[in-house]
């Protein structure tokens, strides 16, 4: 017989709780360069987003300073030392890769935030900014900004969740990179959209000290961006 609240637990724990045994060790001449790195990656990354808010919805450099933004996360990450795929326990305790698990956090993620939207469209001032936001993507030729949004997605979780988090080389990894992951969305001067940074900040930094690696936060990022892309603009405007 299943037991859901067994079930919900175990998945929880088996996704975000237990870490899966590896052996990432680096020497401190690889965390000094992953930290010299990451420094230098977030002071261009950072430029580059205040250069992107001075940008007027529908205006073409949006494309080429968006592009430029996660090509610096890349390159940061890349140039930072080793990236790793890392992987999860399945039902049967085996080695695998988190796509399930991670699809799964992804959902859960969508459902949570749009709730969280509805909540939002209610109030003229948490609403506003995010539709302000969002007008640079209606006013943009949409799969180009899309394709640009999950470009920046890939890139952010590289770097973050894989140059950064590494360079941490500490107990405080998800603590810091959830921090810096959240630090570099207020800019935007959107309270909401820093919230929601740090939400999905922590789950993915969880994932990342449970698998070890990249891929389940780039899935579950991808996953929730998708909803965030097609599905946000819709619950915001349902008091409207």
């Amino acid at each position: 017989m299943i037991h859901p609240v067994r079930e919900v637990r175990g998945f929880f724990t088996a996704a975000l709780v237990n870490p899966v045994p590896r052996d990432h060790s680096e020497t401190p001449e690889q965390l000094v360069q992953r930290r010299w790195v990451s420094a230098v990656t977030l002071a261009i990354a950072s430029f580059l987003m205040a250069w992107t808010l001075r940008i007027s919805p529908g205006d073409p450099a949006l494309y080429a300073v968006t592009l430029a933004l996660g090509t610096t996360w890349v390159v940061g990450a890349l140039m930072s030392g080793k990236l790793y795929l890392g992987s999860a326990n399945d039902r049967g305790g085996l080695d695998s890769r988190a796509i399930v698990q991670s699809l799964l956090l992804g959902l859960l993620l969508v459902v949570l935030f749009l709730a969280g939207a509805v909540i939002v469209a209610a109030i003229p001032a948490l609403r506003e900014p995010l539709l302000d936001l969002m007008a640079h993507a209606r006013l943009s030729i949409l799969p180009v900004i899309v394709g640009l949004l999950f470009l920046n997605a890939v890139a952010a979780e590289l770097f973050f969740r894989g140059g950064l988090y590494a360079a941490t080389g500490g107990q405080h990894a998800v603590l810091i990179t959830t921090f810096v992951y959240a630090l570099s969305t207020v800019a935007t001067g959107i309270p909401i959209l820093v919230v929601g940074a740090a939400v999905l900040g922590a789950v993915v930094g969880l994932q990342r000290r449970v698998t070890g690696g990249v891929l389940g936060p780039i899935i579950t990022h991808l996953t929730w961006l998708t909803g965030m892309v097609f599905l946000l603009p819709a619950a915001l405007t349902l008091w409207r």
